[in-house]
């Protein structure tokens, strides 16, 4: 019970449902038990005159005997179902008590670990695939929803429905009641072994079933890839595979359950056979009545469900214990990336990069040297090199996604883990390398970053991205429904409409993370020029492969194996005749070749 106990916050905020939870099923146990007493006395009354019914034989009187006989068993007919429906009202209002707050929890419960992942920094979702994090607020919250609803309910009802059956059998007879109730320790004993198999196999199934999810999840994500490559067979191949793996884990737990059920039923059965011996020589010791093995029997039936219950929900809070640990290790992660109680402030755009070193904690790969440079308000500052060069760990630290090994990132002056990480991206418009859109609008895309959409504005930017004329060009416009991560639109649409996202949101710094490179040159000098006159007196920072896109930069950075190798204007660049130079030539080169 040891992760599970992370959910008592829950059961002390939700208390008064859970309370009158519990009384209901006082109650309604209550009403359970006294029906088997009412029998007793209903059996006592047949077996204690049906001597006085057969010694009227021949009488008239012997009807008038019959028909008391018949009312009075009538009577106690009608009182077990008047205490059977009021048992079962009762059990109504348990479950619309204890029940309904485990779906409040869970809803709770869900909300809280969502929270806690947006509050991950990007390190944490380097580590970990979708797949699994999904399964952790789903799967794994439906089978802790399980304990804290009909598993705490059939929890308290076994244990109030034992003392009080206990403690009836106990106050007609302490030998048969003894005798009767002997093969449960043994069933304990059962149930404590059971237990420890249960959980093994519950975590086994649980990480199976990531695996799975997230296997799907990729799949499903790359599809294009899988049936271009026309890798379908394959990948039905490796999925029936991690089923059939997921499958053996499952089946191996209900071969425990398969055996344990059976077990129970058997013992209780054994209960009922004592209980008719003990009870017949109590019976002729005069110590008890028929009417009272009559009442055992019922006792030991209603223990039955308990009984059985009890192994279910053995089972139902192992499987919640090794979901909740699971939900755990993550609740208990810390972010790396911490924002300091700070007032919000409006920044400049001014950016110091100083003496800046940086190496990811998930991989250990140095991604930057000793960085140094300066960026200020209304420069546009361009970063060029070859793949793996550190270009988009810049873009990354700007942001504050990672904080630096060495060195320190100075935002207006100010050391940027000192400013309030909301409001300092709220002023930040970013394009990722890798584009991704939501499966939504076109204009509720570009409108991301606002609480309230303002067609004007998101038109505004369409046009400054340059895409507006191919938005309008499609059957419902900016109300087109894009596929999942934006597969109706082709590549360079999606580049300008995540650039529109950006632009509409009037950021002080802009940084375009390679984001041009499915756009033609043409379009390409379009969207420059529109970003030159929105971003005067702000800061730009445009990383890109290509020289065409950065060669009216204010300043460049040319950076290779993590270092900046060279900096300065691109004319300056070019007189230099070394590393920019070569590139330059390079594409040139290549740009007469495809002519």
């Amino acid at each position: 019970m040891k992760e599970l106990a992370y959910l008592n916050k829950f059961f002390l905020k939700y208390r008064w449902r859970l309370v009158p939870g519990v009384l209901f099923v006082i109650i309604s146990n209550i009403f359970a038990v006294l029906p088997a007493q009412v029998i007793r006395v209903a059996f006592d009354l047949v077996t204690e005159n049906i001597g006085v019914f057969q010694l009227f034989a021949g009488f008239n009187r012997q009807s008038i005997i019959y028909d008391i006989f018949g009312s009075s068993l009538m009577l106690f007919g009608i009182l077990v179902l008047i205490l059977a429906l009021l048992r079962g009202l009762f059990l109504f209002f348990m479950r619309q008590t204890i029940i309904l707050m485990s779906r409040h929890i869970e809803f709770d419960l869900k909300n809280e670990i969502y929270n806690h992942y947006q509050q991950l920094s990007l390190a944490f979702y380097r580590r970990h695939n979708t797949g699994d994090l999904m399964n952790r607020v789903t799967e794994d919250v439906s089978r802790v929803r399980m304990y804290l609803g009909p598993g705490i309910m059939y929890t308290i009802n076994t244990v109030i429905l034992f003392i009080l059956v206990i403690y009836a059998m106990l106050r007609v007879n302490v030998t048969l009641a003894i005798f009767s109730v002997l093969p449960l320790p043994i069933l304990a004993v059962i149930i404590f072994y059971v237990n420890d198999v249960i959980n093994f196999r519950s975590e086994q199934i649980q990480q199976r079933l990531s695996i799975l999810s997230s296997f799907v999840q990729e799949n499903f994500s790359g599809i294009r890839v899988i049936k271009s490559y026309v890798r379908e067979k394959f990948v039905r191949k490796t999925f029936a595979d991690e089923s059939e793996t997921y499958k053996g884990h499952s089946m191996a737990m209900v071969k425990v359950q398969a055996m344990f059920y059976p077990l129970m039923l058997l013992l209780v059965g054994l209960s009922n056979v004592i209980t008719m011996y003990i009870g017949g020589i109590e019976v002729m010791k005069g110590n008890i009545t028929p009417g009272n093995i009559a009442e055992f029997i019922v006792y030991l039936n209603m223990l039955t469900f308990p009984v059985i219950a009890l192994g279910w929900v053995t089972s139902l809070i192992q499987r919640a214990a090794a979901s909740q640990k699971r939900i755990n290790e993550f609740l208990h992660q810390k972010s790396e990336i911490i924002s300091p109680a700070a007032p919000a402030q409006t920044i400049a755009g001014k950016i110091e990069f100083r003496d800046i070193s940086f190496i990811y904690p998930d991989t250990g790969i140095k991604a930057l040297k000793n960085v140094s440079f300066t960026a200020n308000p209304g420069q546009m500052i361009a970063i060029i090199g070859r793949t793996g060069s550190g270009k988009s760990t810049v873009a990354n630290l700007i942001l504050r996604m990672y904080d630096t090994v060495t060195g320190q990132i100075l935002i207006d002056g100010t050391p940027v883990d000192q400013l309030n990480l909301d409001d300092y991206r709220s002023q930040i418009g970013f394009v990722a390398q890798e584009v991704f859109l939501f499966s939504d609008t076109i204009s509720r895309n570009i409108a991301f970053s606002a609480d309230v959409m303002d067609m004007p504005k998101v038109e505004q930017a369409a046009k400054n991205a340059a895409v507006y004329n191919n938005i309008m060009e499609l059957e419902n416009g900016f109300d087109t429904l894009i596929g999942e991560r934006g597969v109706t639109l082709s590549g360079g649409q999606k580049q300008r409409v995540s650039i529109a996202r950006a632009i509409v949101k009037q950021p002080q710094v802009l940084i375009f993370d390679d984001c041009l490179s499915a756009v033609d040159t043409r379009t390409e000098e379009e969207i420059l020029n529109n970003l030159g006159n929105i971003m005067q007196g702000k800061t730009s920072i445009i990383i890109s492969h290509r020289i065409s896109t950065i060669k009216n930069a204010d300043k460049i950075l040319v950076m290779d194996n993590g270092e900046i190798v060279e900096q300065g204007t691109h004319n300056q660049l070019l007189n230099l005749k070394s590393a920019y130079f070569e590139l330059y030539e390079k594409q040139l080169l290549e740009e007469e070749e495809s002519v």
